[in-house]
């Protein structure tokens, strides 16, 4: 059965920085698919068509047709892609067949709808704690996204992974216990105040006085040291002069 998305991939005999490099300057970039019991084949697909495939309302669950040309065309899903840092476009992307027949585990983006009363009547803050949940399915059976309506949350309340309602054909693989989201209360972070500094010694007129007299005394000292160094010398020299002759 066709499907209503399918990209064309080009088969490739060569890898290597050179060959990326040839193949984005033919608008294409490398690939490989591979999956289903079936051995890899390098290929070359165009970044625009799997841009549309992330960019869709499925995002990455989507089941699409892969055309490999001279060979044959089988259903896939993006599973792995990466981009230029620099740049924002796509590098490389890997495709898996995927078997129609047989059960997947796929990661479901979870949506809230409404305003918690818990924020509108109590000041609390409405936290997404879990964004996607883990299910089972065929891949025919795989949803776009889940929905959970927050409205009536009252502060210190939640809604867990549990509490999502599936279809008979989806089976939930996440905790139950998982919590999507809850109301908090706000955190308020008070501003540590400065220390106070200590207070300054009072200087008295004394001290004051005494500071200022004490580099006075240590002058003193060393010219009152100099004379008696002087008459020290002064009284040798005699003596010396007494036993010359």
């Amino acid at each position: 059965m066709a499907r209503e998305v399918s990209i064309v991939a080009e088969p490739r005999a060569s890898r290597g920085k050179n060959e990326s490099r040839r193949l984005r300057q033919r608008g294409l970039i490398p690939a490989i698919v591979y999956g289903a019991f079936q051995a890899p084949v390098a290929v070359a697909v165009s970044p625009k068509e799997v841009e549309r495939i992330l960019h869709s309302k499925t995002g990455h669950n989507t089941i699409f047709d892969v055309n490999i040309q001279n060979s044959d065309t089988t259903p896939a899903m993006v599973v792995d892609w990466q981009y230029d840092p620099v740049k924002d476009t796509l590098l490389h992307v890997d495709l898996k067949r995927i078997d129609l027949t047989k059960v997947i585990q796929v990661s479901v983006p979870v949506l809230t709808q409404g305003e918690a009363k818990g924020v509108k009547q109590q000041d609390g803050l409405l936290e997404l704690v879990t964004r996607e949940i883990e299910v089972e399915c065929l891949p025919d059976d795989i949803p776009g996204h889940f929905t959970v309506d927050v409205t009536e949350l009252m502060m210190g309340q939640s809604i867990r992974a549990g509490d999502i309602a599936m279809p008979a054909t989806v089976k939930l693989v996440s905790a139950p216990e998982n919590v999507i989201a809850h109301v908090v209360a706000l955190r308020i972070v008070e501003e540590e105040k400065p220390a106070e500094a200590a207070p300054e010694a009072a200087v008295t007129p004394e001290a004051g006085a005494t500071a200022a007299a004490e580099p006075e005394v240590i002058k003193k000292g060393k010219k009152e040291e100099e004379p008696a160094a002087a008459d020290a010398k002064g009284k040798k020299e005699p003596e010396a002069k007494g036993k010359k002759k």
